[in-house]
């Protein structure tokens, strides 16, 4: 009969326990959780999810839609219909019968690539029918296997979006859909305009008419009157001359110099082609601005009775009124909104109302700040491999209100503002690209805080700025100085 020693028991059950914890997964208690660096917690998540190699199933009512110009390939599960792939037409019925099947094959979300403009009826006439559409970037699904087909392609994305591997891309409010298409026609129709000046420009060069050297813009008062002179049959340089305007810095002799020229009958017609399009393209601009200050006028009051802020100017130059909107743009937006954003320095009204167009005010679909710049592509790309930068790529976007935050970055070098002196401390940092980067983005984080959190901005001035830098400077001398054993003392101001 054999006895066993409780000792040698003891140490044997110790290490049984101890095999079986190596062994299973196990998660860290709160206290050790709470004692981890950033660093660490990020490596234990990824040991955590790396022992687990299954995938979980985020949308069991799934279906994907490979978008064509023509036809339409969508697949469901195979388990909802023996068929599980159909191909649908474009037209409108089509595309009704195509919900109808997913309705009837119990689906509840579907995932699409945003191919054009081909997917929009799809996504509208899907959205009526009460589904959740998802529209992915078509880079998240372009590692297919073998052969690329349609078919394939919608099952892809199928397999994909049930698993959750694909974002969902932002998408607007209908009302912002709406007043971003009236904005973007207007911002075309003053394109086509600007290129229309261009264009007379030339002939009037080739003509050896040199009116851009004495007039700024060729489409301001005076040299609209001498255009349409001209058109009518005026060659005389002196009475051409007589239509300057008082503004203008050039006396009438050197408009008059600058009107000799060879009137070629060619180029005169192509002067008054160009001149039909400029005041065809006038003409559709002010349509537009009627349209959208009526659609402006019935969007919902979110001022709640508050009075319009007064409208700071203080080191900013006074800019033309151009192309800018002929009705009160700035109250509407302040109507709509509730919020002013041209307080904001480097801001202006048609910078406000780009951003308005294209992101809407409703900020909670960002998480934070930084969600929000990361999306308008004014984060730094940097490639990180064992926590060091390996490499700085560039993020190049057509997103427009990313371009009407670096034209308003810009438009700061010689204001006299604390951003103005923080954007002139960046350019000689930095330089001129990645500075208007920077300021971009810190005018994308001042945007976001005032429509998500209320915050108002109030402009502390250069002289703050640079006293802050200032004393950051001495600082860091302070501290070097400590390091080698020295001691810095600040002299008396002269």
């Amino acid at each position: 009969m054999k006895t066993e020693q409780p000792g040698k028991n003891q140490k044997t059950q110790k290490s049984n326990n101890r095999s079986k914890q190596a062994s299973s997964p196990s998660s860290p208690t709160p206290g050790k959780w709470g004692e981890m660096n950033r660093k660490q917690r990020r490596a234990m998540m990824r040991k955590m999810q790396s022992e687990d190699v299954t995938l979980e199933v985020v949308h069991p009512d799934a279906a994907g839609i490979d978008i064509g110009n023509e036809t339409h390939y969508v697949a469901v599960p195979p388990s909802r219909d023996p068929e599980p792939v159909r191909c649908f037409g474009c037209t409108t019925a089509e595309l009704k019968s195509m919900a109808d099947w997913l309705k009837h094959c119990r689906i509840r979300t579907v995932a699409m690539q945003s191919t054009g403009v081909y997917w929009m009826a799809v996504a509208d006439i899907l959205e009526e029918a009460g589904l959740e559409v998802y529209l992915v970037n078509a880079r998240d699904t372009k590692n297919l296997p073998g052969r690329k087909t349609d078919v394939q392609e919608s099952q892809w994305l199928m397999k994909l979006h049930t698993y959750g591997l694909l974002r969902n891309s932002f998408r607007p409010s209908p009302e912002i859909r709406t007043l971003r298409t009236y904005w973007r026609q207007r911002l075309d129709l003053v394109q086509a305009a600007g290129e229309h000046i261009q264009r007379m420009q030339k002939v009037l060069t080739q003509m050896n008419i040199q009116l851009a050297n004495v007039l700024t813009d060729i489409s301001g008062v005076t040299g609209q009157a001498i255009i349409k002179a001209i058109l009518d049959g005026e060659r005389d340089p002196r009475e051409l001359a007589a239509y300057r305007d008082c503004r203008v810095k050039a006396s009438e002799e050197e408009i008059a110099r600058s009107l000799e020229g060879n009137w070629q009958d060619d180029l005169l017609f192509v002067l008054r082609q160009e001149q039909a399009g400029y005041e065809f393209c006038q003409k559709q601009m002010g349509e537009c601005d009627r349209q959208l200050e009526q659609y402006l006028q019935q969007m919902e009051d979110r001022s709640q009775g508050a009075a319009l802020p007064e409208e700071t100017r203080k080191g900013r130059r006074k800019k033309k009124k151009g192309n800018a909107p002929r009705f009160d743009l700035r109250a509407l937006l302040f109507r709509m909104t509730g919020v002013d954003l041209t307080q904001i320095d480097g801001i202006d009204v048609m910078t406000a109302m780009t951003i308005f167009s294209e992101v809407g005010w409703d900020m909670s679909k960002w998480k934070t700040e930084n969600h929000f710049v990361s999306w308008l592509k004014l984060c730094p790309d940097n490639r990180i491999s064992g926590g060091k930068i390996i490499g700085k790529g560039r993020m190049p976007t057509n997103n427009r209100a990313t371009t009407a935050l670096k034209l308003s970055a810009s438009t700061l070098r010689e204001s006299k503002t604390y951003l103005g002196a923080q954007f002139r401390r960046f350019r000689s940092r930095l330089g001129p690209p990645v500075a208007t980067k920077a300021m971009a983005a810190k005018l994308a984080r001042l945007v976001y805080r005032v429509l998500r959190h209320g915050m108002k901005y109030v402009d502390q001035g250069a002289e703050k700025y640079e006293f802050q830098h200032r004393q950051h400077q001495i600082n860091s001398l302070k501290r070097k100085a400590m390091m080698l054993g020295f001691q810095v003392i600040e002299a008396p101001a002269a």
